[in-house]
């Protein structure tokens, strides 16, 4: 026998007598319908994507005028139907369905009604794989513009549900004129309880929660750049190897890339959370390191750079930077790291993108040390705001590297993270509207193949066209953050924070 789970009845009018809507138990779908052999234009657009089997409901509506529509969520005795202006499973039977068919296809039957007049399009599939994806996502939620940056927040998502919480929020410590810009969130081997983020100006400095010790540190020095920037923790030992970073922004008055963010300088140091330690690893002068790696083994560290020479005589370093902003190509290199003697061996290029006069930015590596993923565009290090920036991966094994077609989009693929089994990636897009980064999904098979991605579900399908804020730097999560806001924040008002001190060489 049929197990029927029904949704909601309709609302709204009965067009003419034979467009037959649901009773009231909600146990019909449209009986009188014109047959289309098209798709049915959807968002967000979940046609044929693969999902986890853990993933909260996919809710969508029509992307056109349509009146009302019916969905029939199927597979094999079990089945979903749901209507009214928008596809909206409830939860828990969303889950009985995915759990029965994971592994194999959820058929999704989509009716439409229009002036009176119901369609019914093709069906299409939603494959739901058997591997699971970790429960959290976090992100920063910062208006697009990078202008009014104060009212800004670093968010978790629980995407096995709707739930969405702050970790912290910027205006717990910005007052009057004195603002602050927290920003760079980061997790110890995907664990909420060993976390780092900064937070610029109004008494800012850098938060480390460890093992529920919370502390604020100074990691200004005189010996180092500036105070770290982007962070990559180790894997298993209390190290983070940091950016150090003299960024500057500007604004184009013509290019399609509204905002160029670029280094003047910038260097690698290691931070030991436990010693309070740091020291420089990469501070050549004519080198732009960034965004460091960790290799899942912790026996290598990722990163970009890109080689400038700065004039002997020159009026300013910014001028010389935006004169040559074009020119300006990162590459992918490595290092490798000796955890007993804590010690790193000179770089190794890993990923020659000048050589295909493009930039390389981002580099990440799968958990099983296979896969090595990262963002190219035509020049520069902040590849967010240029549109023509896509995913690339690059097999460790083989050394092949390809663009990530089957990601890719024809706007902005920038930040990405993996899910802690490898099998999924999330990344920011622009793709909807060509302004607001979104997080997508995609699965990864054993051949770094990638699935059509999937937009982060919402409870309402309609939420991120009325969002107007963008998620930056979406990283997977085993669990949420559980330490409060204010908490954080009354970490932040202790006036200074801990100085580090600078050593030659770290040692255990």
């Amino acid at each position: 026998m049929m197990t029927k789970i029904y949704r909601k009845p309709f609302t709204g009018l009965l067009f003419i007598s034979f467009c037959l809507l649901f009773n009231a138990c909600g146990q019909q779908l449209p009986s009188d319908f014109i047959q289309s052999d098209a798709l049915p234009k959807i968002y967000p657009d979940y046609v044929d994507v693969t999902v986890p089997v853990n993933i909260a409901p996919l809710t969508f509506e029509m992307d056109d005028q349509s009146e009302e529509i019916a969905v029939r969520y199927s597979f094999n005795d079990e089945e979903i139907i749901c209507g009214g202006t928008k596809a909206q499973p409830d939860i828990n039977e969303w889950k009985q369905l995915a759990a029965a068919a994971q592994g194999k296809d959820i058929q999704v039957e989509t009716y439409a009604c229009k002036d009176g007049q119901w369609t019914k399009f093709k069906p299409f599939n939603i494959h739901v794989s058997p591997d699971s994806i970790d429960a959290y996502i976090s992100y920063r939620l910062i208006p697009p513009s990078y202008v009014y940056y104060e009212d800004l927040t670093i968010s978790q998502r629980c995407i096995e549900n709707y739930e969405e919480s702050v970790i912290y929020d910027n205006m717990l410590c910005t007052k009057d004129n004195e603002g602050q810009c927290i920003n760079c969130h980061n997790y110890q081997q995907y664990n909420p309880e060993r976390m780092q983020f900064h937070a610029r100006q109004n008494m800012g400095g850098t938060v480390i929660a460890y093992d529920g010790k919370i502390r604020k540190i100074n990691m200004k020095n005189d010996s180092i750049l500036s105070a770290g920037v982007y962070p990559a923790w180790h894997p298993e030992l209390p190290l983070i190897i940091y950016s150090t970073n003299k960024t500057a922004q500007i604004f184009h008055v013509s290019d399609l890339n509204k905002i160029e963010v670029y280094d003047m300088e910038s260097d690698l140091i290691a931070y030991d959370v436990m010693k309070n330690e740091v020291t420089n690893i990469e501070n050549d002068p004519n080198e732009f390191e960034v965004y460091p790696f960790w290799a899942p083994d912790g026996k290598s560290i990722y990163f970009a750079s890109a080689h400038f020479e700065y004039p002997d005589t020159i009026k300013s370093k910014k001028y010389e930077l935006i004169s040559h902003a074009y020119s300006i190509k990162y590459n992918i290199y490595k290092k490798s790291f000796e955890p007993a003697t804590m010690t790193f061996g000179p770089r190794e290029l890993v990923f020659a993108a000048d050589s295909l006069n493009k930039s390389a930015t981002l580099p990440r590596i799968s958990p099983d040390g296979r896969y090595l993923m990262f963002a190219l565009a035509e020049y520069g290090v902040f590849h967010i705001w240029h549109h023509d920036a896509d995913l690339w991966i690059m097999d460790l094994q083989t050394g092949e590297a390809r663009p990530a077609e089957e990601i890719n989009s024809p706007d902005t693929e920038s930040y990405h993270s993996w899910s802690s089994n490898g099998k999924w990636v999330v990344f920011s897009s622009r793709r909807d509207d060509g302004n607001f980064t979104r997080p997508f999904f995609a699965h990864i098979d054993a051949n770094g193949k990638g699935s059509k991605p999937f937009e982060l579900p919402c409870a309402d399908p309609d939420y991120h066209r009325q969002f107007m804020k963008c998620y930056n730097i979406p990283e997977f999560m085993r669990g949420p953050v559980t330490i409060k806001p204010q908490t954080f924040a009354d970490v932040l008002k202790r006036d200074g924070g801990e100085p580090v001190k600078y050593v030659q060489k770290l040692s255990r």
